[in-house]
């Protein structure tokens, strides 16, 4: 599969994130944040390692990789956004938390522009400015 495939399946699965945490930390007797977050990662680093297993991919030969500083760092901010993420989906509403945190993306094309040096155009600049439109719209009260 290419790349844009793999994006579609990505949205589809992670779609259903923001509505089934809301349904698990909200309410009288949820469970807290943080705990869902703990469980939903785990399952996550366990099908990774199924993925890993299956592909034959070693992980041992990577650790010693300089660029391994920057997959660390991911998992820190990984971890900071996610916890945040379930905490504000526990109080709030999925209609307006998922597009707020889907922001990351417009702040992500921001990063690849300034610190990897990728190409702005104005069909990019038009497109990140609707989504911020959007997300204003959708998320508005």
């Amino acid at each position: 599969m290419n790349y844009l495939v793999w994006s579609v399946v990505a949205m589809a699965a992670y779609s259903l994130v923001a509505p089934l945490m809301r349904l698990a930390t909200a309410g009288t007797g949820a469970i807290p944040s943080t705990v869902a977050a703990f469980v939903s990662n785990t399952v996550l680093v366990f099908a990774t390692l199924a993925v890993i297993s299956v592909s034959g991919e070693g992980v041992v030969e990577h650790l010693g990789d300089p660029r391994m500083r920057y997959v660390v760092a991911a998992g820190v901010c990984l971890a900071v956004g996610i916890i945040a993420y379930y905490h504000a989906l526990s109080l709030g509403r999925v209609s307006i938390v998922a597009p707020i945190f889907a922001m990351f993306f417009v702040a992500s094309s921001a990063v690849g522009v300034v610190a990897l040096d990728e190409p702005v155009t104005g069909r990019k600049l038009l497109g990140v400015g609707f989504a911020v439109v959007a997300v204003v719209l959708v998320a508005g009260e």
